[in-house]
């Protein structure tokens, strides 16, 4: 489980971040007719900020996690290669 939350701590701030957001946005914007579906209760909105949140966390993870493997072989390359 420790290991899940190292690799995945981004992903899950953004997630927490997000439904903070969402229920946020339903208090202050929602949807006072009742015929929204995702604003008009709370907890809709709270899920969809969190699920929104932890996908676009995931991929900031993502691309951070290959800029740091590019970085790291492209080092290792040159201390191979050093005439590169």
């Amino acid at each position: 489980m420790k290991e899940f939350i190292v690799k995945h701590k981004w992903a899950l701030i953004a997630g927490v971040a997000g439904g903070i957001g969402g229920f946020l946005y339903w208090r202050f914007v929602g949807c006072t007719s009742g015929t929204c579906p995702i604003k008009s209760v709370w907890y809709w909105s709270t899920l969809w900020g969190a699920a929104m949140g932890y996908l676009l966390g995931d991929m900031v993870n993502d691309w951070f996690v290959r800029r740091k493997l590019k970085k790291n072989s492209q080092s290792a390359d040159s201390e191979e290669n050093p005439s590169l």
